[in-house]
């Protein structure tokens, strides 16, 4: 298998975790008023990071309990993507069953 191949695959999640963590930590400076939501570059990032993680977090959501105001769907995510990562990577690079 080519290894550049592997190496794009690993970047791509690799990056979208960091958009995951990056919405995370937007909204709670947003909901601790650290940061001015109707600020344009703001209102853009939140939006750019709604708009690719809730396609995934949208379902983990309904099969969540509710947890009051916490919302633990963005950890059980980024702990699926990681399992995904190394089971595919492991298995692009033959090395799953070592």
């Amino acid at each position: 298998m080519d290894f550049s191949l592997i190496g794009l695959i690993g970047t791509a999640f690799e990056l979208y975790i960091w958009i995951i963590i990056t919405s995370v930590v937007l909204s709670w400076l947003v909901g601790f008023n650290v940061v001015n939501p109707y600020n344009p570059v703001v209102r853009a990032v939140q939006s750019f990071c709604y708009r690719a993680t809730e396609p995934l977090l949208a379902p983990i959501r309904r099969f969540m309990p509710d947890l009051g105001g916490l919302d633990i769907s963005p950890v059980v995510l980024l702990l699926g993507l990681q399992f995904v990562q190394i089971l595919l990577v492991r298995t692009l690079t033959g090395q799953l069953l070592s």
